[in-house]
């Protein structure tokens, strides 16, 4: 999968056997740096997006700013899904990715999308699957995921639209918002994770174990800008 890079999945080694509160961008300084969070670049020769700490409404949230751009903020974590499967975040967009168009590989851009990435073992994937992701890691140069979902601001899918990445289908894509009737809004949004993984993958989910976000630009080679508020974990 293009948008995650190798770099993304070497955070999968150092994720702690224990679960760990997700760093909260309310509790950073505005204009200082992000603690807690990596900046991860898919591919050296592509502009990186810009994050930075601000204020907005009273809180100190992450803007992104993309322009022709990719790149991802991320955080390792482990999260067991059996304690705690509700993903809980904030997020506004200025506008949607015009072109976008999650369907092709040209149009793999979002105003606005969390990833998370699961603990799922390769051992368990089947030999044409292991096969395939083998030949994605040596056309793309870079490590595939086994299980991920996306979950995406789009520009023009219906909200509850499910796709594969169009790179991968061991992750999978998740419209909850769409277009721009939002825009420039704060939306909350929380969804069951260990629920959207059986959707997504048909069995039981494992833990979770990178967290991440991303505004990206550079397949479409337009603007785009985000505001992130804080990620949580919750229990039912």
């Amino acid at each position: 999968m293009k948008k995650i890079a190798s770099s993304l999945l070497c955070l999968l080694a150092s994720a702690s056997a224990q679960a760990v509160d997700i760093p909260a961008f309310s509790q950073m300084q505005a204009g200082a740096p992000v603690i807690g969070w990596s900046v991860v670049k898919p591919a050296a020769k592509v502009p990186d997006t810009i994050y930075t700490l601000v204020r907005d409404e009273g809180q100190t949230v992450l803007k992104a700013e993309a322009d022709h751009s990719m790149s991802i903020m991320a955080h390792t974590v482990r999260i067991d899904l059996k304690k705690t499967p509700l993903l809980r975040w904030r997020w506004k967009i200025a506008a949607p990715v015009k072109g976008a168009d999650m369907t092709k590989k040209s149009g793999d851009d979002y105003a606005g999308r969390i990833y998370v990435l699961f603990d799922y073992p390769v051992e368990k994937l089947s030999f044409a699957t292991r096969a395939k992701l083998k030949i994605g890691e040596a056309l793309y140069g870079m490590k595939i995921p086994t299980a991920a979902i996306n979950y995406l601001w789009d520009n023009r899918q219906p909200v509850g639209t499910w796709q594969d990445n169009t790179y991968t289908d061991r992750a999978r894509m998740l419209v909850v918002e769409s277009g721009s009737d939002k825009a420039g809004q704060w939306i909350t949004e929380t969804r069951d994770v260990a629920a959207d993984f059986r959707t997504a993958f048909g069995e039981e989910a494992p833990d979770v174990v990178v967290v991440a976000l991303a505004t990206d630009t550079d397949n479409t080679g337009e603007q785009a800008t985000a505001w992130y508020g804080d990620l949580q974990f919750l229990a039912r």
